[in-house]
């Protein structure tokens, strides 16, 4: 039960679940379009009060965030964003199962989620993940590559390529730390305890310590540092290379400012020895000394290319290069990642979306149109091609 005319009707309802450093003005489109919106979170006044820093006062309703408050108002057909850390989104998700409502998210698909996705489909709901900055935007600009360099080097050409795919959230003044935290701070640490797994020099490559090979990436002539995390591998037939490509480099990882690696020598040391608790009682000292405050701006920056070589000689290079930041409306981190999940909820509103699993865009065709339609919302990009 996946197809358009199996989902359950969007009743036109969006539930906000979640206040945070990323939400952002994504919101406020979903409040130009939606019938109704709710903002959940921590309790009913410091809802209402992130309404009213962010314009919103009187144009979405505040409520204070409890699961079962927020199933008792589930109604068929309704949509849940959840900006709660991941391994919320487990019970936010068989809520809405049971209530009938879709759901949306900016984060990976954990194996919680995933192991609820059948049941979702079969009541007709979309499940839709993967669908912020990174992941989300970096999917669209990978798939939108992939499909220029297929149409140019040809499926059955025997190719060589390089893929990078690497995103950061940096000061836009740099400071000593180099860093300043404008999204959850253990996500951060924790993202660094986090083995790597990527292709490098044609074979898959494992790190337990990502920091270890952190390595200088220019981006628009401009000096960065980069270091792989998560899982790259599975991105390969997620983003549809041809069998007859084989990978030399294919890598999805953080970017940092130039000097962050020996700037954060003391963190490190920390990580290699701390435990779990330890690690959160510094994620809050770090976040206490090192924050994104009023005062500051942050900046992001997310780069994505693709060369190819085949082996009748044809070459195709392209890359795309997200350079955006904040103002005082708001952070660039936040309008990165809710600008793509408020288009994305757009689109279970309006039907466009199939039943079950979606994460952003999954094909080029359709990524295009993504970032067509991001563009006209002023989440800013540039394409370089060369053949």
């Amino acid at each position: 039960m996946s197809d358009a005319s199996a989902r359950v009707l969007a009743s036109g309802t969006v539930h906000w679940v979640g206040a945070g450093l990323s939400t952002g003005s994504g919101l406020a489109r979903l409040c130009d379009t939606a019938d109704r919106v709710r903002l959940w979170h921590r309790t009913e006044s410091r809802a209402a009060d992130a309404l009213g820093r962010m314009g919103l006062a009187g144009r979405a309703e505040p409520r204070g965030y409890t699961l079962a408050a927020l199933t008792a108002e589930l109604a068929p057909g309704d949509v849940v964003v959840s900006m709660l850390p991941a391994p919320e989104h487990a019970g936010i998700l068989a809520a809405c199962i049971h209530r009938q409502a879709h759901f949306a998210c900016s984060s990976y698909v954990s194996d919680a989620v995933v192991e609820q996705v059948p049941a979702a489909a079969a009541a007709g709901l979309v499940v839709l993940t993967e669908a912020g900055l990174d992941p989300g935007i970096d999917h669209l600009f990978a798939h939108c590559l992939v499909g220029r360099a297929r149409e140019a080097v040809g499926d059955e050409t025997a190719a060589s390529y390089s893929l990078t795919s690497y995103c950061g959230g940096v000061p836009a003044v740099p400071n000593d730390f180099r860093y300043r935290f404008s999204w959850a701070p253990a996500g951060v640490l924790n993202a660094l305890r986090s083995p790597a797994r990527y292709v490098r020099d044609g074979a898959e490559t494992v790190v337990e310590r990502p920091w270890e090979v952190t390595r200088r990436h220019v981006v628009d002539g401009e000096e960065f540092e980069v270091y792989p995390n998560r899982d790259s591998v599975p991105f390969v037939e997620q983003y549809g290379l041809p069998h007859t490509w084989k990978p030399q480099t294919f890598v999805r990882g953080t970017l940092r400012l130039e000097g962050w690696l020996r700037a954060w020598d003391a963190v490190f040391e920390e990580l290699k020895t701390g435990d779990d608790a330890r690690i959160a009682a510094l994620a809050g000292e770090l976040a206490a000394k090192y924050p994104t405050t009023e005062a500051d701006r942050d900046r992001v920056v997310l780069a994505v290319s693709l060369d190819v070589r085949g082996g009748d000689g044809r070459t195709w290079s392209g890359s795309y290069l997200l350079d955006l930041v904040g103002d005082a409306e708001e952070s660039a981190m936040a309008r990165c990642v809710s600008r793509p999940l408020a288009l994305g909820v757009r689109h279970i509103l309006d039907g466009s979306l199939p039943a079950g699993l979606n994460r952003a865009a999954e094909t080029a065709a359709r990524s295009e149109e993504w970032l067509r339609e991001l563009a006209l919302e002023g989440v800013e990009f540039a394409l370089r091609v060369d053949q």
